[in-house]
């Protein structure tokens, strides 16, 4: 078959952990023993979410007072290649001589006009304390949400358009390789003014919906959408929470899921599942094996033998 599988930033760095290059290479590993027993036997094509590290690396370029602060397309090129080479190198160890594992620098075109740039939603970066994030928010004149119990600086997220790079994609998957592709959600492009070329923008994609147009670019045979929690649940972090097991786009659609956590993979599964017919499923990359069986996860299919009790 072949997968797309998004995966998720806790796989590369967690929440209390500190962004150092050690924490995300032990993650690192631990990602690429699980995504490796599935690539043995599957066509996989790899995105991976960025939001931490290209939060850290405007922190580091704003730091610079020499020279202004690199633009979010530029750093979020840059996360592309670190966690690429990361993830590339760790499931080359896992794989050894049996694939070829390779990263792509991947385009992806927005509308330069999407209401989005006027409503930062997007979560990069280290968490802050209420105090320290109206410190920071000042000094910086970024926009801050909160993000849990905590705040992080958002960014303009624009939705993605078209996934540039395809042909290089459908070649590689044809002679067997391994695709590490449209890495944070790709770098955010959009058409200059005379329709001629492409710029890049101040943004970053949100990773789960890139991963859905792409796995239907790609025509996928599934969407695997891993993350750091078995499954999608309704009334979450209530006492009357429960997990979902199978369920249908329709069903979801149903349920409103938080904008800065659940909500874009639900609609990115719903997107994927509506337009192909075929499943996505949205569960903790510790449990890839059991997802793609069928057994673990949320499992959002169009099939009618709807099952929504707790797992």
């Amino acid at each position: 078959m072949k997968i797309v599988v998004a995966l998720g930033g806790n796989a590369l760095l967690r929440r209390d952990q500190a962004p150092t290059a050690e924490n995300q290479l032990t993650n690192i590993r631990r990602a690429a023993s699980q995504l490796a027993r599935v690539a043995a036997n599957h066509d996989l094509v790899l995105t991976h979410g960025n939001g931490p590290q290209v939060g850290l690396l405007a922190l580091q370029a704003d730091a610079y007072i020499e020279v202004d602060a690199y633009p979010l397309d530029v750093l979020g090129a840059q996360t592309d290649g670190m966690i690429g080479y990361l993830l590339e190198q760790e499931l080359g160890n896992q794989l050894r001589t049996t694939r070829v594992v390779t990263t792509l620098i991947t385009r992806v075109e927005v509308d330069p006009q999407d209401p989005a740039f006027q409503h930062p939603s997007k979560p990069i970066g280290p968490i802050y304390s209420k105090a320290e994030s109206a410190k920071v928010a000042g000094a910086k004149g970024w926009s801050m949400a909160t993000d849990g119990k905590a705040f992080r600086r958002v960014v303009a997220s624009p939705k993605p358009l078209r996934v540039l790079g395809l042909q290089a994609i459908h070649w590689l998957l044809e002679r067997g390789a391994l695709v590490i592709a449209a890495g944070g959600g790709g770098i955010p492009v959009a058409r200059n003014a005379d329709s001629q070329g492409l710029h890049g923008v101040e943004a970053v994609i949100d990773k789960d919906l890139c991963s859905s147009l792409l796995a239907r670019e790609l025509q996928a045979d599934v969407l695997i959408i891993a993350t750091d929690v078995p499954a999608v649940y309704l009334n979450w972090g209530k006492p009357t929470q429960r997990a979902l097991g199978k369920v249908t786009p329709e069903y979801l659609a149903e349920y409103d899921f938080a904008d800065g956590s659940m909500g874009p993979k639900v609609e990115a599964a719903r997107a994927f599942v509506t337009a192909t017919g075929k499943r996505a499923v949205i569960g903790s990359l510790e449990q890839i094996e059991g997802m793609l069986a069928g057994t673990s996860g949320t499992q959002i299919c169009q099939s009618k033998a709807t099952s929504n009790a707790s797992k």
